[in-house]
């Protein structure tokens, strides 16, 4: 199927009288093939007061090799001090569509001993992708968030984190990764959160705009839909669909417990069958008093220590509540508030229910 131009005009002024749906496209879809690229690199921070790297065998060999590239030949009897040198993990990401000369953000973290990268500047560090090329070369100097004190009794204070810093657009780029955007007669969008209701109501929205079979669901996560093949009509056909509106489809009902933290969060779309419910507390106090015997004075006896504990059980006064049928979590969490029941014991509640089958969604315990 060809998209002609005039067809793309046609869609560019329809548009505009599409009624407003719930979230745009490109709000829960991206296109397939357009993302971005994770870069990495090895390279040493320079410059720092005293809070960088203690003596290691790499970090003297990287700082030997950078030596070495400004024709600078060191002995190797000579050791040299690298209190003022750290090696950092480079990374940034790399935008869809970066072309040569545009500048990024890179992240710098410290791999070995420093304590601090505050004053510290990143010198020149290759910036490879995936496949071992060099994609951005990296340098400048760092800002730093933290901030890391020590004192000569090993006191030390250490706020946020000293030891990763930003260069905002402190790479450039060099290279540019090969995109697949302007191939094929056809693009892809694949939905951030799969669904087939989704899916469905992505491709009727595209149809009802430009025409029957333009936009076929493939699966619960990708859409295709068929597109001109110039470059620049392409842009521009792409840039009216993404703006397209549609309506989500309703997420499953879940509930999410944290067992770590004592956070639930239920979603409106679970219902509960009928149920009763109780749930009771018991307390268990072991206190330990023990008894000293002393002998006399001058009777040559031993102090005897005899062990006295005491138990005490204590059972809270638990009520029973009862579940109709289809009652909202809204409804569970007024009646659970109403007998006073903690996180902790909300989980367990929840869990039995689970169990008993008397929740209509999914329980995930992180």
């Amino acid at each position: 199927m060809n998209i002609t131009l005039k067809t793309l005009l046609t869609v560019i002024l329809f548009s505009l009288v599409v009624p407003a749906q719930a979230a745009r496209i490109k709000d829960i879809a991206t296109v397939q093939g357009v993302r971005k690229n994770q870069l990495i690199g090895y390279g040493l921070v320079v410059g720092l007061p005293g809070t960088g790297e203690k003596s290691n065998a790499f970090t003297e060999q990287t700082f030997r090799t950078m030596l070495n590239n400004f024709g600078i030949k060191v002995p190797d009897s000579v050791k040299p001090k690298i209190k003022d040198v750290a090696p950092v993990a480079v990374h940034a990401d790399l935008p869809a569509f970066s072309k040569p000369g545009q500048t990024i953000d890179v992240t710098v973290s410290a791999i070995g001993e420093a304590k601090s990268l505050r004053g510290g500047t990143l010198i020149q560090t290759f910036l490879k992708g995936v496949d071992g090329q060099v994609y951005a070369l990296a340098q400048g100097s760092l800002v730093v968030g933290g901030l890391g004190a020590e004192g000569a009794d090993g006191s030390k204070v250490v706020i946020n984190t000293p030891t990763v810093g930003r260069i905002p657009n402190g790479a450039t780029v060099e290279r540019e990764v090969p995109s697949s955007f302007a191939q094929g007669d056809t693009i892809t969008f694949d939905l951030r959160r799969p669904d087939f209701t989704s899916a469905k109501r992505l491709a009727d929205v595209v149809n009802g705009l430009v025409g029957q079979n333009t936009a076929q669901p493939i699966d619960a996560t990708s859409v295709q839909v068929y597109a001109p093949r110039d470059p620049g009509q392409r842009v521009a056909y792409l840039a009216t669909l993404e703006n397209l509106e549609v309506d989500p489809a309703d997420e499953a009902a879940k509930i999410i417990v944290n067992s770590r933290t004592g956070t639930i969060v239920i979603g409106s779309q679970v219902k509960l069958k009928p149920a009763a419910i109780t749930h009771g507390g018991l307390t268990v106090t072991i206190k330990e008093d023990p008894n000293v015997s002393q002998p006399g004075a001058f009777s040559n006896g031993q102090t005897v220590v005899t062990p006295n504990s005491s138990i005490t059980v204590q059972q809270q006064n638990s009520r029973m509540f009862k579940l109709d049928a289809g009652n909202s979590l809204d409804e569970l969490v007024k009646a659970v508030n109403m007998v006073g029941v903690a996180p902790g014991d909300l989980m367990a509640i929840l869990e039995a229910l689970q169990q008993a089958g008397a929740i209509q969604g999914e329980l995930v315990i992180l």
